[in-house]
C-alpha cells in the first residue's frame, strides 16, 4: 500500500492544512455546549437578558469561524483527492501502456478497465474523507468524552462502559465486510466481462438467435453480483442502527442518573444540557466513524487491487535509449545486398498460462526487399511467430534478431517503429482517415498518404468520400466495410515508411483481383521492403520469394511454392484442399487466380 503513498506526496499541504482547518472547527464545536450552558445557567436562570444576547452572539460567532473553517478545509480536500486519483490514473494508465502481451492476458481488458475507473474513485473518495473526516471525527469525540468527564466524571462513567461494545461491534464488521468488498470488486470485473463482450459481439449474438443465452449469462451474473452486494450492504446496514441504539441506551441512562443528582443538588441543570449535547456528539461521531470504517474497508480492498497493477513490473522491457537505430530505407530505394532483416535462431515459445509449446525448434530468416510467405492450419502458431517479431512477446528459448541484433538490445519504440503491423483484425481509431493512417508517422505530407493509400488500394474508395482525407471515422471504423478498414489498415503501415510489413492475413476480405493489383504495386514501388505475409489462401503467397509451412508450432518446410509442390506433402495436400474447394464454387476462383498469376 506504500506505493499508493507516493500520490500524495505532492499534496503534502493539502493534507496538513486541510485537517488544521477541521480541527478547529471540531474545537470550536466542543466548546458550544459548555457556552451554552453558562446561557443557561447565568443568563435564563437569572434572568440576565443581556448576558443571553452576549453570549449569544458569540456562539454565533464560533458557529460562522467554524463554517470558515471548514469551507477551507473542503476545498484542500478536494484539490488533494481530485489531484492524488488524476496522477494515480495516470500512472496506472502508463503502467498498463507498459505491459506486454503476456500480463494483458493474465489481467484481462475488464479487469484493467474497473481498476483504473472504480477503483480509483474509490480511493479518491478515500482520500477526501481522511482529510475532511479521519482528524474531525475521533477528535470529535475524544474531546466529547473528555469535557463531558470535566462536567461530571460519574456520569461519564456511562460512556465508558459502552466503548467495548462499540469497539467490539467495529472489529466484527470490517471481519465479515473486508472479504465480501473484495469478493465485489471480481464479481463487477466478471460482470462488466459479460456486458463487453455483449455489445462488442452483438451481430453474432443476432445472427445465431443467442439472445435469450446472453441475457440469462448477464442475469447469472448480475444476480450474483447483487447476492454479494446484500450480504455486505446487510453488514454495514447494521452499523449505524446498532451504533445509535448503544448511544442512545446509554442517554437513557445519563437522563435518569443526572435527573438524580439534580433533585439532591449534585449537578445543574445546563450541565445536564451541555452534557447531554456532548453524549449526542459522541452520538454523532461515532455513526461517522461506522461509515469511515465502511468506506475504507472498501478503498482497502480497491488499493490492493491498484498497486496489484502499480507493482506488476512488465515482462517486455525496453533497452536503454542510448541504442543506436537503424535509419529507413527510402521509399522505392532498393537494397543492394541481400542482408538478414529478421533471423529466428532455435526459438521456442509457450504462453504463460501453458507449459505447451505454441512454437518449438524455429530457424528462420528474411532478408530486406525479401517477401516471405507463411501458410499453415489453424493453430499452426503462425499469428504467435510475427508476435515476437515486434517483441509483443519475448521468446522463451532462442532468440529473435533485428538488423542483425537480438530484439532485447534495441529500444522498443526504435524497433516498433521500423515494423509496419497490420493484425487480423483492422481496427481504426475515432477521427478522421488522414489521422488514422497518420498514426504511425504524425509527419507524413498529404502526398505520402495519397501513395500509401494507391499502393493499399484504398484511394479508390477515399476519393469518393465526402471530405476524402479529412473524412470522419466512426469509433472502430463501423462506418466502413471490412475490406474497407484493410485496406487502410495496410495503407496505415505503409505511411509509417517501414522497413518490415508484417500482413497477418490481412487481405483475407480482399477479392483476388484488388489483392493481385495490392501485390504488384507494392512490388513496384517498395522494391527494398521486406514482407511478411500470413494467410490461409495459397493464391495469396506463392509469388513470395519463400513460403514456410507451419504444422503445430514447428516449420515443416520451406522453399518456392514450386519446390515445396515437390517437396512437402502438407503444403500439397493444403493446395489440393483449395482447389477442389474452388472447383465446387463453380469455377469462378481458378479465373481469377490466372488474373493473379497474369
Amino acid at each position: 500500500m506504500r506505493s499508493l503513498l507516493v500520490f500524495l506526496g505532492p499534496y503534502k499541504r493539502q493534507c496538513v492544512i486541510g485537517p488544521f482547518f477541521k480541527l478547529l472547527e471540531a474545537i470550536l464545536e466542543l466548546l458550544l455546549p459548555t457556552v451554552m450552558a453558562l446561557v443557561v445557567n447565568n443568563g435564563v436562570a437569572r434572568g440576565d437578558g443581556a448576558y443571553v444576547v452576549r453570549m449569544g452572539l458569540v456562539m454565533l460567532g464560533m458557529s460562522v469561524l467554524g463554517f470558515c473553517c471548514s469551507l477551507v478545509c473542503q476545498y484542500n480536500a478536494a484539490r488533494a483527492s481530485q489531484g492524488f486519483g488524476t496522477d494515480l490514473r495516470a500512472s496506472l494508465f502508463a503502467r498498463i501502456s507498459s505491459f506486454s502481451y503476456a500480463e494483458l492476458d493474465a489481467f484481462g481488458t475488464q479487469t484493467l478497465t474497473t481498476r483504473l475507473t472504480n477503483d480509483v474513485n474509490q480511493l479518491q473518495l478515500a482520500v477526501a474523507m481522511l482529510i475532511r473526516l479521519v482528524v474531525r471525527a475521533p477528535f470529535i469525540c475524544i474531546g466529547a468524552i473528555v469535557m463531558a468527564m470535566i462536567l461530571n466524571a460519574r456520569l461519564s462513567l456511562i460512556l465508558i462502559a459502552v466503548t467495548p461494545f462499540f469497539a467490539l461491534l467495529i472489529y466484527l464488521l470490517i471481519a465479515k465486510s473486508s472479504p465480501l468488498y473484495r469478493a465485489c470488486q471480481g464479481k463487477l470485473d466478471a460482470l462488466g466481462t459479460v456486458v463487453s463482450e455483449n455489445l462488442s459481439g452483438v451481430r453474432v449474438i443476432r445472427a445465431f438467435a443467442k439472445s435469450s443465452h446472453e441475457r440469462e449469462r448477464f442475469e447469472k451474473a448480475n444476480d450474483d453480483l447483487t447476492a454479494t452486494l446484500t450480504r455486505v450492504t446487510r453488514l454495514s446496514a447494521l452499523l449505524s442502527p446498532l451504533t445509535s441504539f448503544i448511544v442512545n441506551m446509554a442517554i437513557v441512562a445519563i437522563l435518569w442518573a443526572g435527573g438524580r443528582q439534580i433533585n439532591v443538588g449534585g449537578f445543574s441543570q445546563g450541565g445536564l444540557i451541555a452534557y447531554i449535547n456532548y453524549v449526542t456528539q459522541v452520538l454523532l461521531a461515532l455513526i461517522v466513524v461506522s461509515n469511515l470504517v465502511v468506506l475504507f474497508t472498501k478503498a482497502f480492498a480497491s488499493a490492493g487491487r491498484v498497486a496489484e497493477l502499480l507493482n506488476t513490473e512488465p515482462s517486455i522491457v525496453a533497452s536503454a535509449p542510448s541504442a543506436t537505430v537503424a535509419p529507413h530505407a527510402a521509399v522505392g530505394q532498393a537494397t543492394t545486398v541481400a542482408t538478414a532483416l529478421v533471423q529466428f535462431e532455435g526459438v521456442s515459445f509457450a504462453y504463460y498460462h501453458t507449459a505447451d509449446k505454441a512454437l518449438e525448434d524455429i530457424d528462420l530468416s528474411v532478408g530486406e526487399g525479401e517477401s516471405l510467405g507463411v501458410i499453415g492450419a489453424t493453430g499452426s502458431g503462425k499469428t504467435t511467430l510475427v508476435n515476437l517479431v515486434g517483441r509483443l512477446y519475448d521468446a522463451t528459448e532462442g532468440r529473435v534478431l533485428f538488423d542483425g541484433r537480438e530484439l532485447r538490445d534495441w529500444p522498443l519504440v526504435g524497433l516498433r517503429r521500423q515494423i509496419g503491423y497490420v493484425p487480423q483484425e483492422s481496427l481504426l481509431f475515432t477521427g478522421t482517415v488522414a489521422s488514422n493512417l497518420r498514426l504511425g508517422n504524425e509527419a507524413a505530407s498529404d502526398e505520402e498518404l495519397r501513395e500509401a493509400a494507391r499502393i493499399a488500394q484504398a484511394d479508390s474508395f477515399i476519393e469518393e468520400l465526402p471530405g476524402r482525407y479529412e473524412a470522419a471515422v466512426l469509433r472502430g471504423g463501423k462506418n466502413f466495410s471490412g475490406g474497407q478498414r484493410q485496406r487502410l489498415a495496410i495503407a496505415r503501415a505503409l505511411a509509417a515508411a517501414p522497413r518490415l510489413l508484417i500482413l497477418d492475413d490481412s487481405t483475407s476480405a480482399l477479392d483476388f483481383l484488388t489483392e493481385a493489383n495490392f501485390r504488384r504495386a507494392l512490388a513496384d514501388s517498395r522494391p527494398g521492403l521486406a514482407t511478411i505475409f500470413i494467410s490461409q489462401r495459397v493464391s495469396s503467397i506463392r509469388r513470395c520469394d519463400r513460403i514456410a509451412v507451419m504444422d503445430d508450432g514447428r516449420i515443416a518446410a520451406q522453399g518456392r511454392h514450386e519446390e515445396l509442390l515437390a517437396s512437402c506433402e502438407l503444403y500439397r495436400s493444403i493446395c489440393q484442399a483449395q482447389e477442389e474447394k474452388d472447383g465446387a464454387a463453380g469455377g469462378g476462383t481458378p479465373g481469377a487466380d490466372a488474373r493473379v498469376r497474369a
